[in-house]
């Protein structure tokens, strides 16, 4: 089996050249993505760690969005832990563990307030009806965003390995457990075997 393509150094997924932030750093942009991610984290996170700061790579991103996937708990909690201690270590994952939960819990808290006393209303129903279906966009975008790399260039079996999770998960409505169960250990085996 021939080796992948090296990538040329200044192509989109070479590692930048941009410093990893420090605590006060991962503590703004933490909180500035968990306060703005109405509908959800995750694609205010990507977008600013990878196109806006440049912290990663498209590739590094993915990478550590995979292992927080398959990590027990929320997703962006364990990006927050993970890409903290990256750039910190035990400080920098409380810091940006901070930064992500505090400002979203006291809009939470102040909205559920409001909630309470004006709920009821027709017009906050449709709000709240139009908020969701923003947020599945905004997942559905940042997906393809993740992806995109993935199909781009020669990355192996990735690909397949990812169409076929989408289909059993997606179509065949297949129990995630046991998709996750039996996909992993084929999809290590694929990847180690296309880099050997």
């Amino acid at each position: 089996m021939p080796a992948p393509p090296s990538i040329p150094a200044n192509h989109p997924t070479t590692r930048p050249t941009v410093p990893l932030p420090g605590v006060l750093g991962l503590l703004t942009s933490f909180s500035v993505m968990s306060s703005i991610g109405f509908g959800g984290v995750f694609p205010w996170a990507r977008t600013m760690v990878v196109e806006q700061r440049r912290w990663l790579t498209q590739d590094e991103f993915n990478e550590i969005f995979a292992f927080c996937q398959f990590l027990p708990g929320p997703n962006m909690l364990n990006f927050a832990v993970v890409f903290g201690a990256r750039c910190a270590g035990a400080i920098g994952s409380l810091v940006a563990l901070f930064g992500l939960l505090m400002p979203p819990t006291l809009i939470v808290i102040a909205l559920a307030v409001l909630y309470g006393f004006y709920g009821d209303m027709p017009s906050i129903q449709g709000i709240l009806a139009g908020e969701a279906a923003a947020a599945a966009g905004l997942i559905i975008g940042a997906s393809g965003r993740i992806a995109a790399p993935l199909f781009r260039r020669r990355a192996g079996p990735a690909p397949y390995v990812a169409v076929a999770l989408f289909i059993a998960i997606g179509i065949f409505r297949l129990p995630l457990v046991w998709v996750l169960a039996a996909g992993t250990p084929i999809s290590i085996a694929l990847a180690w075997w296309w880099r050997r």
